[in-house]
């Protein structure tokens, strides 16, 4: 199994700019956890709150689990630390780094922000970083639960992870 993540930016029109992070499977394409707040830069601390989450509501704890998880990150300073590299190993998930200068190579998050940015934050009302705050929730539930995937056979996330599990498509795949 692979997570992946990537970092975003919404500027606001009175100057906020809103910074933003996510997990997601890149089996079932689901936005597992994310965390977003005013103002610029990723710090550690949001990823590593962001990774406890994640674990929690895929797995139901942060106990050892016999699925090797791997993580794929940018080299961003927030997914290299040493504390985030160390908190990953406690939670039995390997972290993976994209070449240096080379951000395609974490295609499925890449294109997660691309389509977020378009179809999500392209209709927001970005007034101030308070109301696009306000507004995220909704649309990474939106993306979870109702946004069709073309690798999922047109379903959303949720859908397909309802209908069949990814261990059954990891397993057709081998």
């Amino acid at each position: 199994q692979r997570w992946c993540s990537d970092g975003f930016e919404i500027a606001c029109d009175n100057g906020d700019v809103v910074t933003g992070v996510f997990m997601k499977d890149c089996c079932d394409r689901e936005i597992i956890a994310w965390r977003a707040w005013i103002g610029r830069g990723l710090p550690g601390e949001p990823v590593r709150d962001m990774m406890i989450e994640a674990v929690e509501t895929r797995f139901g704890s942060t106990d050892e689990r016999a699925v090797t998880l791997e993580f794929l990150s940018d080299n961003g300073g927030a997914f290299r630390a040493i504390e985030t590299h160390a908190l990953a190993h406690e939670l039995g998930i390997k972290p993976v780094h994209t070449p240096v200068n080379s951000p395609q190579s974490n295609g499925m998050a890449e294109s997660f922000v691309n389509t977020f940015k378009r179809d999500y934050v392209g209709s927001m009302d970005r007034s101030s970083g308070i109301v696009v705050l306000a507004q995220l929730p909704d649309a990474f539930r939106h993306f979870n639960e109702v946004h069709p995937h073309s690798a999922l056979g047109y379903k959303s996330p949720r859908m397909f992870r309802k209908e069949r599990p990814c261990q059954a498509l990891e397993t057709d795949a081998n």
